[in-house]
Parts: C-alpha cells; sequence; structure tokens
C-alpha cells in the first residue's frame, strides 16, 4: 500500500535583498520629503541637507532593483528595457543633484546660466528625459504584472513627471510632485516590506486547488 500525495507550493520567505531594498525605499521618501521641505523653506538650507539630497536617488536604485526581482518572471521584453532606462536615469540624477546641491548653490545666477548654455545642459536635458521615460515605462511594466499595488504605481509616476520637468514648472508644482513621489515610493517600499514575492505563484487557498488537492491524496493497493 502507497500514498500519493499532490505536490503543494509554498511562498519563499522574504529574501533578505528586499528586505534591504524596502528600508532604502523608506529612506528615499524621507530624502524626498526633506528635499520638499529645503525647497519650500520650512526647513533650512544646510551643507547637511545639500549632501544629503542626493542619497534620495542612491537608496531608490536598491528599491527599484527590489522591485525588479520580485516582478522579473512576468516582465518581457519592452519591461527590461524600460527597466534598464530607468535604472540609468536614476543613475544620472545622482551626479544631477550633487551638481544642483553642491555645484550651483555656491555659483552665482549668471555662472550657472554659463554652465546650462554648455555641455553640462545637454547632460542635465538628458538625466532629465530619461527620468521620465523611464519612471513612466517602469511603472507602466510593474502596473501590468498585477503584482506591486497599482495605487502606489500612480503616484510615483504622477510625482515623477513635475520632477523631471523641474525647469518648466512652479516651485509649488515641483514641491508637491517631490512629496507625491515620496508617497508612492514609501507604499512600494512598505509593500516590500511587509509581501513576499507571491506574486508569480500559483494561489493554494482557492476551493479548487483545495478539491484537487484532496482528489489526489487517495491510498491505492
Amino acid at each position: 500500500m502507497s500514498t500519493t500525495l499532490a505536490p503543494t507550493t509554498t511562498a519563499p520567505p522574504l529574501p533578505p535583498l528586499h528586505g534591504a531594498a524596502g528600508i532604502a525605499g523608506l529612506l528615499a521618501a524621507a530624502v524626498l520629503v526633506v528635499n520638499a521641505a529645503k525647497r519650500a523653506q520650512l526647513v533650512p538650507t544646510t551643507p547637511f541637507t545639500q549632501l544629503v539630497a542626493p542619497l534620495g536617488e542612491v537608496f531608490a536604485l536598491a528599491l527599484v532593483t527590489g522591485l525588479y526581482l520580485v516582478c522579473a518572471s512576468r516582465i518581457g521584453l519592452l519591461g527590461r528595457i524600460a527597466s534598464a532606462v530607468n535604472y540609468v536615469a536614476l543613475g544620472a540624477l545622482v551626479g544631477v543633484e550633487f551638481v544642483i546641491n553642491l555645484v550651483f548653490s555656491r555659483l552665482d545666477p549668471a555662472q550657472i546660466t554659463e554652465l546650462r548654455a554648455g555641455p553640462l545642459g545637454v547632460a542635465l536635458t538628458t538625466a532629465s528625459v530619461l527620468f521620465l521615460v523611464g519612471s513612466l515605462g517602469f511603472t507602466a511594466t510593474l502596473a501590468r504584472t498585477a503584482i506591486p499595488p497599482r495605487g502606489a504605481l500612480a503616484l510615483y509616476a504622477a510625482g515623477s513627471v513635475p520632477v523631471a520637468l523641474r525647469a518648466f514648472v512652479p516651485e509649488l508644482v515641483l514641491d508637491l510632485g517631490l512629496l507625491v513621489l515620496a508617497a508612492g515610493v514609501a507604499w512600494l517600499a512598505a509593500w516590500l516590506l511587509r509581501t513576499a514575492p507571491v506574486g508569480v505563484l500559483p494561489r493554494t487557498g482557492s476551493s479548487r486547488g483545495r478539491a484537487t488537492a484532496s482528489g489526489t491524496a487517495r491510498e491505492t493497493t
């Protein structure tokens, strides 16, 4: 007499990398809030706040890496391209933030205008366009997987638009965009911290799954 049991699928535990990515996302959201408060003159501009400002993108790189790994099995070729563009754009924005906060802050307006008229201006514009395209493409890609919360992705996408177009939008719009982006980032980070990557696994709690399991667990002689 032998007993044959149906195989069961269990969700893997949350890998340490995903937990670290979630923590990094919360830090990124905190930096974005500080940046918005600094621009609105709610907190003073100090060497510390200027040095911390570029870290938002650094922490965001870890967050998007964790999100990509969770959703990788459902992301097609175009989605992988969008993810790569977003990753490159965030890396480029690290340099942009360093220039704005640590270089432009020590120059007079005439010098800044002169620098923007040269290759630096082209680089800043390219980084902004990449960030806009990459953010919208990446969030659309993740939304199609139906794994991360779409509300968080919508906030991320909406907030990224005024941030990418910072040279063309009013200061108030940019500040609000930073706060909306921070809300989306924090939501995604919290979701990543509390959710194991089970979106790629079949559901086992339905009545059909229970019936299948019970029907295949039999004794045979």
